[in-house]
């Protein structure tokens, strides 16, 4: 009996001795853990990478020595590192509970894009956006791959869930304006470009889409503003002028449009498509200005820089004849009042040593104009209908058919039907047993060249 008090004491103590044993134990298990988890994040710089390169050394995947060195080359984006090290911790830390798998994967995406390695940028993007799907910069990172790789409806599913993460980040916002844009969505594509610059003020692309928003939704006015303003801009200058003047060149104001495009092509180191352009619509402004001379030697310096752009070798081959004869200029292109004068003059000197008398001129817009004279020779008299027509294209039947019953209607003895270019052969078959002479522009420009030399005198009737 008096060993049992002696034996209960001794095993309570023995259970307390294990029981305290244990917890130290594990308290201090939990202290040397915390402890090496500390271990290289409390140190000095020098000091974590001297450490974590030490473990590496004696096992390569030593994840914790890989996050420390892979935070420090992510804080200096060292891309390349950054690169290498997320792509390690990616892959053997997959499936570990211990590692921020996200991150690993988010941050190797980001690295890899900045180095432009896409494939593997949109690999680990795609397994970081598996894992978490509202993280802004995952969804921004791959927008801008989807944007590159001109997939733009995808582009817009991802930039709008940046959006919805950072609903002030301007970047995603021209990215989802720009994507927009390219969808043709042109008044969503305005909606995000707006915030973007409610947010950045200065950002001058995300204001020249905003333009080009305008531009597409119609409102003219509002799309010249700002590519008027942003015409001195030495990036986006060039473009902007190309802009502005195809707006005033569409609206006749060939002046302004004249303007538009000399500002653009005063800019430095602009692309050479840009200048082909600007230099295009630059020769058909100046053409509309009845400018042929400056409109041959820009479209000359198209030729040599794009041999075939557009219809500039038919452009070249109609205008530098032109550029070289006042009166076929006149004839085609000049006023109403400088086309009738000069077809007074070929109707007055068409017959030599005849009298000629105008009666009647009616032109009918800018396509023709009628002369009907009365002509007397010494041989004969009749009333004579001429018919100028201002084209260097085909003349058809029609309009022969149309200019036989206008001879018919004023009772003319005779009919002359003039062009700047050529009759078709169903035009021909038409008069041929018609009292109407068809004349061609080979015929037409022996007249025209001739005709003020007769005017002066300096060359002989026939």
């Amino acid at each position: 009996m008096g060993l049992l008090p002696v034996v209960i004491v001794v095993v309570v103590l023995l259970v307390f001795a294990v029981t305290l044993s244990i917890v130290f134990s594990t308290k201090s298990g939990e202290v040397g853990k915390s402890t090496r988890g500390k271990r290289l994040q409390n140190k000095d710089r020098p000091h974590v990478v001297k450490e974590a390169n030490r473990r590496l050394a004696a096992n390569p995947k030593d994840l914790e020595a890989l996050a420390a060195l892979g935070a420090i080359a992510w804080d200096d984006q060292d891309w390349e590192r950054t690169f290498k090290i997320y792509g390690t911790i990616a892959e053997i830390g997959a499936g570990n509970p211990d590692v921020n798998e996200y991150e690993a994967n988010e941050r190797y995406g980001i690295a890899a894009l900045k180095l432009s390695k896409n494939e593997a940028a949109y690999h680990g993007l795609m397994i970081a956006r598996s894992i978490k799907q509202d993280g802004f910069e995952v969804n921004y990172n791959l927008g801008v791959i989807e944007y590159q790789q001109k997939a733009y409806e995808k582009a817009v599913l991802l930039f709008r869930q940046a959006v919805s993460a950072q609903g002030d980040n301007a970047m995603a916002l021209r990215y989802l304006g720009n994507a927009y844009f390219k969808v043709k969505s042109y008044k969503d594509a305005l909606a995000a470009l707006r915030k973007a610059i409610d947010f950045e003020p200065d950002d001058k692309e995300a204001l020249f889409a905003a333009a080009e928003c305008y531009y597409e939704l119609g409102n003219l006015d509002q799309a010249l503003k700002v590519f008027s303003h942003l015409r001195a801009d030495p990036i986006l200058g060039p473009s902007a002028s190309l802009f502005a003047g195809t707006v005033h060149l569409n609206q006749r104001l060939y002046e302004r449009a004249v303007a538009d495009f000399e500002i653009g092509l005063k800019h430095q180191n602009v692309k050479l498509d840009t200048v082909v352009e600007l230099k295009y619509r630059l020769a058909a402004a100046a053409l509309k200005m009845q400018d042929i001379g400056k409109a041959v030697s820009l479209l000359n310096e198209i030729q040599v820089a794009y041999p075939n752009y557009k219809d500039v070798p038919p452009l070249l081959a109609k205008y530098k004849e032109l550029n070289s004869n006042r009166n076929l200029q006149i004839f085609l292109l000049g006023t109403a009042s400088d086309f009738v004068t000069l077809c007074r003059k070929i109707t007055l000197l068409y017959f030599p040593r005849a009298k000629v008398k105008i009666t009647d001129i009616s032109v009918q817009g800018n396509e023709w104009a009628d002369i009907l004279a009365e002509v007397e020779t010494s041989k004969w008299s009749d009333l004579i209908l001429f018919r100028f027509i201002r084209s260097q294209g085909t003349v058809g039947e029609l309009s022969v058919r149309d200019f036989h019953a206008r001879v018919k209607d004023l009772k003319a003895g005779k009919g002359y039907c003039i062009t700047a270019g050529v009759f078709s052969e169903e035009a021909k078959r038409f008069v041929e047993a018609r009292l109407i002479d068809l004349i061609e522009k080979q015929v037409l420009m022996q007249t025209l060249n001739s005709i003020d030399a007769r005017a002066r005198g300096l060359v002989p009737d026939a």
